[in-house]
């Protein structure tokens, strides 16, 4: 499958070495962007074609992956109606729904979202794929094999639940990160230098992830078995239930959720 990336920036980048890495070749993949250094970047970095012009990049293309802004889609997708018609187009842009995406492209239909994660850049991210019934079987799996270069593959049958991806996972890594950030300032707070903080809070939120992700207990019962009775594991957790943590981060939750999808309908207007 020959591919075309519209945008090189992290995304794409980390896509592309994650490909490139799992032995797809470099002269199958093209990428357009406006960036004489991201274009020099890209070109050193992978040995892939870089191009200037988008619908330049797509000519011959069998996937065509766009990772511009959302605000950039209608009017760059608008000029791809002649260009798409024989390719499959995936979007990795937020908020951008199928059937805008297919307007623009003048009804085009192998059309497939994704909402990937900033931990992609380091080979751990997870993306959900949405595809419209025209995409085929094999256009499935060349995708899996894609995304799977940068993390984990989750399909949706739904493509209402893509604003639930953008709350838990998308916006999800940022959630992770405040907590990383409150363990730092705690550790600082009872003497230990930044080095160590860091070294502390990060080393326990990954550790406690694989420590999940390796289990079958859901998280309530790994929880309750690092809980022991009138242990400072308690005398914790009771500060955050009293002050109602976890009632305010599905607060915030759903607050992602409601802006995904008012920025859908926001981009789908024009």
């Amino acid at each position: 499958m020959k591919l075309a990336f519209i945008g090189g920036g992290n995304m794409a980048s980390a896509l592309i070495g994650g490909i490139v890495g799992q032995g797809w070749a470099p002269s199958d993949i093209r990428v357009a962007d406006i960036s004489a250094d991201a274009r020099t970047r890209l070109q050193t970095r992978f040995g892939i074609e870089a191009v200037d012009m988008p619908t330049e990049a797509a000519t011959g293309a069998d996937c065509i992956v766009f990772a511009v802004k959302p605000q950039q889609m209608p009017t760059i997708a608008k000029t791809f109606a002649a260009a798409a018609r024989d390719a499959l187009v995936v979007t990795i842009a937020a908020g951008i729904r199928t059937s805008d995406l297919s307007r623009w492209l003048g009804g085009h239909e192998r059309l497939v979202r994704v909402m990937p994660n900033t931990p992609a850049l380091v080979g751990a991210g997870i993306s959900a794929l949405f595809a419209l019934p025209a995409v085929s079987a094999d256009e499935r799996a060349a995708l899996d094999r894609l995304f799977s270069a940068v993390g984990q593959v989750l399909w949706l049958d739904r493509e209402s639940l893509m604003d639930g991806v953008t709350a838990v996972s998308g916006s999800g890594p940022a959630y992770a990160f405040y907590l990383i950030e409150a363990m730092e300032a705690g550790a600082r707070e009872l003497g230990f230098d930044a080095a160590a903080a860091r070294q502390l809070a990060i080393g326990t939120v990954l550790g406690a992830a694989q420590l999940a992700l390796g289990s079958d207990d859901p998280a309530e019962v790994l929880r309750a078995k690092v809980t022991s009775k009138g242990g400072t594991t308690e005398a914790a957790i009771r500060t955050l239930d009293a002050a109602d943590v976890k009632a305010h981060l599905l607060a915030a939750i759903r607050a992602a959720e409601a802006k995904s999808r008012e920025l859908g309908a926001a981009l789908g207007a024009d």
